[in-house]
């Protein structure tokens, strides 16, 4: 996963560098622009997706995009799906919220501002998957049901994995209801009268809980409502602010 700073080009891999032969992996930034095609001024997101994805390797119009709805729809992906909503929202894949695929060549993409996007690699098979884990879908557990599905199709071992976070709003801004400590218990920290979720945290230790080897997990490390000069974020900016894109893509 690669983040273009806002600073200069450079690009860091959040993989350590390990795997850039076999993937695609990357996740946009402020400075590369808004990429949805229906939230923000969308007036450039065409041009954002073609430049960004093209540092990439990748055809802007063969990506595959989803109409996410914060549940736990999970969608197989395949050559016939390349270019749903690649270049109109409308026709985007419908109330899906994570791609998994073990096909080359078919670029599978989630759109963030301030929910946690999920990248999954199983080395050995190889595959990969793609998750938008805000809390509703969190609560529905889709990152785990995302590999429960890659072990079902694709014979994937939670030994094989390697998982990294892109950029989500951190545990520091992510104020909510009291009513979260029963829905994550022990992920929800008090500051006064007011509630911190950690949205990252949880995940995480699932991903453990199910046998995801400790350093086979990589963290981006960056709060979407912090890092103003990098991420768009929803609880910062309101309901017209653009979105990052998540993409990632089997060579």
């Amino acid at each position: 996963m690669l983040l273009k700073t806002s600073q200069n080009n450079k690009r860091d891999n959040i993989f350590g560098g390990l795997f850039s032969s076999q993937l695609a992996c990357a996740f946009s930034g402020r400075a590369d622009g808004n990429m949805s095609l229906s939230y923000g001024d969308t007036s450039k997101s065409l041009d954002s997706r073609r430049n960004f994805l093209g540092n990439m390797g990748i055809d802007y119009k063969d990506l595959i995009c989803a109409k996410q709805i914060h549940d736990n729809g999970i969608k197989y992906a395949d050559s016939a799906d390349k270019g749903k909503g690649a270049v109109v929202y409308d026709n985007a894949v419908a109330d899906t919220d994570a791609f998994i695929t073990d096909k080359k060549n078919i670029p599978i993409a989630i759109f963030t501002a301030d929910c946690l996007s999920v990248f999954i690699y199983d080395i050995k098979t190889p595959a990969i998957g793609i998750v938008h884990a805000g809390w509703r879908s969190t609560k529905e557990n889709i990152v785990l049901r995302a590999i429960n599905l890659m072990e079902a199709k694709f014979n994937t071992r939670a030994d094989d994995l390697y998982v990294g976070f892109g950029p989500a709003i951190g545990r520091c801004c992510y104020e909510v209801s009291a009513d979260f400590n029963s829905i994550f218990p022990g992920f929800v920290r008090e500051s006064g009268d007011k509630y911190y979720f950690d949205l990252v945290g949880v995940n995480k230790n699932r991903l453990l809980g199910a046998g995801i080897k400790q350093e086979n997990i990589f963290d981006s490390c960056l709060c979407t409502s912090c890092k103003k000069e990098d991420c768009f974020s929803f609880r910062r900016e309101g309901s017209s602010c653009g979105r990052i894109m998540s993409v990632m893509m089997l060579k």
